[in-house]
């Protein structure tokens, strides 16, 4: 983008139309697939004439495709981007009289890109190290692959993984958000940030990052209950009630859920809900304090129906 805003601007100084050399009577179309033949949708496709010593850009759309029309004969450069692949180059040669076959482009994985087999070895002693909690050297040896291949982009989540283990959150936070750079709606980086802040004490902040993951993309259990804290303490408690049910979903006898999802039930003034949700906590536990105190709710629910 901001190549074409320096090009703008020297148009309009120089008062002569460079970006339309690019112009002509010929027609380019193509798809993008991935590895497994699936189109790719959201592809950057730039295009630059040699001959016209300009070009421009186009975006495949959902079945991969993309169209270039009324373009100049000779010589072009296509390069395709998108986030999670690596990016490829062709060069091509366009007729403007005659038609021009349809143009297959495939682009790899960058994470498949890094499990090949030049780097399979790195990678799988990277994760044996991460595995014997051996975080420093783990991340001298996925550092090795970045290093080795740049467009490995993906491996910097491992080494804020790394870092997060040693507790020195500050600096994962910083190697997550190298992943996020090159993939701005990756999930699973997203809920990486917001617990390098929940893990810092900065509960707020936490949330601003839980709250941009789509609702059905969490799992993890424990971030569940704790957005779902966080809405509680802001008495928004319908929200909280989502996360609390999906927390117990995900794993049943997650108590601190259930017990708090029964909190949440008595505030909305849900005694039904409350008395059932408390009674389903007893079924795993039922001689703690905390059992002796959903008792104590249960009688009271009880008598108050």
């Amino acid at each position: 983008m901001k190549r074409l805003i320096v090009f703008m601007l020297i148009i309009l100084s120089s008062a002569i139309l460079f970006s339309q050399s690019y112009r002509g009577q010929g027609r380019m179309v193509g798809v993008v697939y991935d590895q497994d033949g699936k189109p790719l949708e959201g592809v950057k496709v730039m295009l630059f004439s040699l001959r016209g010593g300009a070009g421009f850009e186009l975006v495949t759309d959902a079945k991969g495709e993309w169209k270039a029309n009324y373009i100049r004969g000779g010589g072009w450069n296509l390069d395709f981007e998108k986030a999670g692949y690596l990016p490829q180059r062709i060069s091509v040669d366009i007729q403007e009289s005659s038609k021009n076959p349809p143009l297959e482009t495939k682009l790899k994985k960058a994470e498949a890109a890094v499990i090949s087999d030049e780097f399979k070895e790195a990678l799988k002693e990277g994760n044996r190290l991460y595995e014997e909690k051996k975080y420093e050297e783990a991340i001298k040896a996925y550092e090795g692959i970045i290093n080795a291949n740049p467009l490995a982009y993906v491996i910097n989540k491992n080494i804020g993984n790394c870092y997060f283990e040693l507790q020195k959150y500050d600096i994962a936070e910083e190697y997550y958000r190298k992943v996020l750079e090159k993939e701005p709606d990756n999930a699973e980086v997203m809920l990486l940030i917001g617990n390098c802040y929940a893990n810092r004490g900065e509960a707020e902040k936490a949330m601003e990052w839980y709250n941009k993951i789509p609702f059905e993309k969490i799992t993890d259990q424990m971030v569940l209950f704790n957005i779902g804290s966080g809405f509680y303490s802001q008495s928004k408690f319908e929200e909280a009630l989502k996360y609390y049910k999906r927390a117990i979903e995900v794993q049943k006898d997650f108590l601190d859920a259930i017990y708090w999802l029964g909190l949440t039930y008595i505030a909305m003034g849900n005694n039904q809900e409350a008395l059932a949700t408390f009674e389903s906590y007893l079924k795993y536990d039922s001689s703690s304090e905390t059992a002796a105190r959903i008792k104590g709710f249960i009688e009271f629910l009880k008598k108050k129906n």
